[in-house]
């Protein structure tokens, strides 16, 4: 997947960097990171939610979550010795991975503030995105590289360490640009579930394929979708090869709940599940893609899009 014009660049806006504190793993419970973990969670005076990409095992994740926040900026900003200077570099969203997730998130950020008030009737408000190393500490708490990608609503912001995208073949999933391209654009999906009041009906505490995880969990998928459709019909990528989408199914069908499960030896248990099916997530990104329609993505039996 190839980025035109500005977004070439790496032009991505609201996208700052930390280096992270050196902490390394500490702060995380360990049994919380098992494969490439996602978790929704409660805690404190509300509703505090960390989402990540790809999940089916946790336990009591992030019990040593540290207080502080981020407070939003507006333009790209470099903390310790890791900056995305190296992104004003023409290309460079089409050769460096921090650089593309920059794009992708710059990109989505445009188009949800034009799809959202379309066909939701929601204003939009603009996420940030923090693309870090190591570790980081956000408005939900502390957490490692190895936690994954995640959306924080306490602070309106999506968290990427890049080297994530190099686990996925460990899941049967393709490191190509278009699943990079899904996986930013998923957390994205998290951050307009957040504006639609919709995001914190997730209870990963009671899972189960017709669950409120899945559903929400299968919305950010076609979300996702959406984001990749608008985004080549508006000339910010090159056209979509057949072989570009295989890629990005193949990492939907990798993240499957099924899937996990088969791969780390167990049985294949519906009502475990919290993501969906390795099917159901194919089918919601294709859904998102093939429509361009929240309405098609309306996991939630909402009957709100226009």
């Amino acid at each position: 997947m190839t980025f035109r014009g500005d977004y070439a660049q790496g032009q991505g806006g609201n996208v700052r960097t930390s280096s992270g504190s050196g902490r390394g793993g500490g702060g995380v419970s360990p049994g919380a990171m098992a494969i490439l973990p996602m978790l929704l969670r409660g805690g404190g005076g509300g509703t505090v939610i960390l989402v990540l990409l790809a999940v089916l095992y946790f336990s009591g994740a992030l019990d040593g979550l540290l207080g502080g926040g981020s407070n939003s900026q507006s333009q790209s900003e470099s903390q310790g010795d890791y900056s995305l200077e190296h992104c004003n570099e023409q290309g460079s969203s089409n050769t460096y991975d921090d650089c593309r997730a920059a794009a992708t998130f710059g990109s989505a950020q445009q188009i949800w503030s034009e799809v959202l008030p379309a066909q939701a009737n929601v204003e939009f408000e603009p996420a940030d995105m923090v693309l870090f190393r190591n570790d980081v500490t956000t408005g939900c708490g502390y957490a490692t590289s190895a936690t994954g990608p995640f959306y924080c609503p306490r602070d309106t912001t999506a968290y990427l360490d890049v080297s994530f995208f190099e686990q996925l073949g460990q899941l049967g999933g393709a490191n190509g640009p278009l699943t990079q391209e899904y996986v930013t654009a998923h957390e994205y999906g998290h951050h307009i579930q957040h504006l639609e009041g919709t995001l914190g009906l997730s209870d990963y505490k009671n899972p189960g394929q017709d669950s409120a995880a899945v559903a929400i969990e299968l919305q950010a998928d076609c979300y996702a979708g959406i984001w990749a459709k608008h985004a080549a019909e508006q000339g910010v990528l090159e056209p979509i090869t057949d072989e570009q989408l295989e890629q990005a199914l193949q990492t939907a069908r990798s993240i499957g709940d099924d899937n996990i499960q088969r791969r780390s030896g167990g049985d294949v248990d519906p009502d475990a599940w919290t993501h969906g099916s390795s099917e159901q997530r194919m089918e919601a990104f294709n859904s998102g893609y093939n429509s361009g329609q929240m309405a098609a993505c309306d996991t939630l039996n909402r009957g709100v899009y226009n």
